[in-house]
């Protein structure tokens, strides 16, 4: 029987090269396997994006954002509505065409058809909602602040000072946060998007001259440059600061006094669109000369007699059509803010309800 021969140790390896053979360790055979072609690398870097789906949906469910996004779509729903209101009002309170609602609205027919009141409307759209989400988003964040603060005041006195034999207190319970804010409202959406009211009044008056948005912006560019985009800026904001002040004062104000008054915590939404469309129509009369003013300054240049400043552009009004010039178009006016003022409120009562008390959707 054949002998067998000894087999080698099961720690060492054979490598052949050419006609020799070596033996190569068990531990050198290891080292070279991660090096071949078909294993893997021996240093791998991973990278883990982090999860922020949750961070994301906790932002989104906050009271700040539950309040911008209500404010914008409350904005958007009704201007959906309300627009061909809004391209009547433009037209009257400009002075272009008709001095009357009726006559404005067959005159836009006969020039422009059905769509001709709804000129401008998508860059109205585009106006609204940013405008209203940054109004009502401000607003209410404002109040909530002044109120805090006001709080911490009583609790603390208020700084005290003394001078001489007089003692000087000074408080915060003189102000009102809803006043503030609602100045405060104002400004910020107006200094944020006045180039759209721009371009929103140009595409109304003008749409033989502006045809489409963009060359309404590329026209308006090149004839003044960025600057042009914020022409009448401070008319602007010295009509808005008295209406937005009014306005949220009036809100608040009215809903508060009808809630003690019936003994309930909140309106339901038919009260909420009187008492909406009342504040509206109150901010509106009171702050509509400035208005008049304003939207002079803001599209004069378009009729080649654009007023040099607030003063001028009042005396014009005046020396032409008298002091009832001051109101021209004040009845468009009211027609288009009542039931704006309370359909926004009723919109947006309804979104915070939905965003931020059920919390359905975000």
């Amino acid at each position: 029987m054949p002998q067998k021969s000894p087999s080698l140790p099961q720690k060492n390896r054979y490598r052949v090269f050419g006609n020799m053979a070596l033996v190569v360790p068990k531990e050198l055979d290891e080292l070279e396997k991660p090096f071949s072609l078909h294993s893997p690398k021996p240093f791998e870097i991973r990278f883990q994006v982090p999860d922020l789906r949750v961070p994301i949906r906790d932002f989104l469910r906050t009271r700040e954002v539950g309040e911008f996004l209500s404010g914008a779509l409350a904005g958007a729903m009704t201007k959906a509505v309300l627009a061909p209101l809004e391209t009547i009002r433009t037209r009257m309170v400009v002075g272009v065409g008709s001095k009357n609602i009726t006559g404005s609205f067959i005159e836009i027919i006969e020039q422009q058809g059905w769509q001709g009141l709804w000129a401008g409307n998508g860059i109205n759209m585009l106006r609204i909602i940013p405008t209203q989400a940054i109004e009502l988003g401000t607003f209410e964040c404002v109040k909530r602040t002044m109120t805090s603060a006001q709080e911490k005041w009583k609790q603390i006195e208020g700084p005290k000072f003394q001078i001489g034999h007089v003692n000087v207190n000074f408080s915060l319970s003189w102000v009102s946060p809803v006043a503030v804010a609602g100045a405060a409202a104002g400004i910020v959406s107006t200094l944020a998007c006045h180039p759209l009211e721009v371009l929103k009044d140009r595409l109304t008056v003008s749409p033989d001259i502006y045809p489409s948005l963009s060359i309404a912006i590329s026209k308006i560019y090149k004839d003044g440059g960025v600057g042009a985009f914020y022409a009448g800026l401070s008319p602007t904001l010295v009509g808005m600061l008295p209406y937005s002040t009014c306005y949220y004062f009036m809100y608040e104000k009215l809903k508060k006094s009808y809630c003690q008054s019936k003994k309930k915590k909140s309106l339901n939404r038919p009260e909420m669109l009187v008492v909406g469309a009342l504040a509206g129509f109150t901010a509106s009369t009171i702050s509509f000369p400035l208005e008049v003013a304003r939207k002079r300054l803001m599209v004069g240049a378009l009729q080649g007699k654009c007023p040099p400043n607030m003063v001028a552009a009042f005396a014009e009004v005046i020396r032409d059509e008298g002091l009832m010039g001051l109101y021209r178009g004040w009845g468009a006016s009211c027609l288009k803010v009542m039931p704006a003022s309370g359909i926004t409120w009723t919109f947006y009562e309804a979104w915070k309800d939905i965003l931020l008390v059920e919390k359905r959707i975000l």
